[in-house]
């Protein structure tokens, strides 16, 4: 049974990609985005709808209330069984994504230190004391790769890093495998990769559509049903410039502005992550997706 996997940076197809891939494969989609596994969070992550997945059953969606935070154990742990039971059926499994450690969780072998309770004190301490930007400079200095792949915005993870730093005395990616530590080594990555104008485009429509499609009004919903009470989905692109708007602190325009800009640096931020896996193929835009992955397939 395969595993392939659809990565890259946001707005780049791969959602499309997956559920075309899926249907040739007769596989099931696992979902490895951060922020779509909430419930609610649907226009501002670009969630699709159930009857635009093509009829292919998609897992690690609309799996967590708005409340709760998610860590990339809990996630590793989820996909892996999904993984094994979709498999026992006699399906292939497609991971779609852009979250690279939630990727990289589930293809290798990730060591998760345990918490100190008083190291992330004194942290969280620390970071009421000198800001968030100032750890994430730390961060920066001690492990700049980890700096890379972590919002300067999260300061949940800002802080989990310096932990494991502290705890273990070795950079946060220390614990990120090279390739040889690979879980399923048979499993096949492919990349998305668009001209850096063209990206710039696709993702400044794709915040004008959201806000057509009522992105205001159901980050309002998601503030009713608790998500300013967990920590991680109110950092999500767009939902935390909304919530500035709505508490009056930035006008529209430039939530909206400030949207684009973010999601501009996430991806980024995504290529730079994934550029360090070799094991990927990459697609241009010039190349016919969906044949491309199954000519990679086929000559295995």
């Amino acid at each position: 049974m395969e595993i392939i996997v659809i990565a890259g940076a946001t707005a780049t197809g791969k959602s499309e990609l997956a559920i075309a891939v899926a249907a040739e494969m007769n596989a099931e989609i696992i979902n490895a985005d951060s922020m779509q596994i909430y419930k609610g969070m649907d226009i501002g992550t670009a969630k699709l709808a159930v009857n635009e997945r093509g009829g292919i059953e998609h897992h690690l969606l609309d799996i967590l209330e708005l409340s709760q935070d998610s860590t990339v154990a809990w996630y590793q742990n989820l996909a892996r069984e999904k993984i094994s039971e979709i498999h026992s059926q006699g399906k292939n499994v497609v991971v779609v994504g852009g979250t690279g450690l939630y990727i990289k969780s589930i293809l290798d072998e990730l060591n998760f230190p345990d918490t100190d309770p008083e190291v992330r004190k004194n942290l969280e301490a620390e970071a009421e004391k000198i800001g968030g930007d100032a750890l994430f400079e730390r961060l920066a200095k001690l492990d700049p790769a980890a700096a890379i792949a972590i919002d300067r915005a999260n300061l949940r993870r800002v802080i989990r890093a310096l932990e494991v730093i502290e705890i273990t005395g070795k950079p946060f990616t220390a614990n990120l495998p090279r390739e040889a530590s690979s879980r399923y080594p048979n499993a096949v990555q492919f990349g998305l990769v668009m001209e850096r104008e063209n990206l710039i485009e696709r993702i400044d429509a794709r915040v004008e559509k959201m806000w057509q499609l009522g992105f205001v009004d159901e980050v309002s919903r998601c503030i009713d049903n608790g998500m300013l009470t967990g920590r991680t989905a109110q950092l999500a692109l767009g939902y935390s410039q909304i919530v500035a708007l709505l508490n009056g602190t930035m006008s529209e325009s430039d939530a909206k502005e400030d949207t684009k800009r973010a999601t501009r640096q996430y991806a980024r931020r995504q290529e730079t992550w994934f550029s360090r896996d070799e094991r990927i193929h990459w697609i241009s835009p010039v190349q016919p997706r969906l044949e491309r992955v199954l000519e990679v397939l086929a000559s295995r």
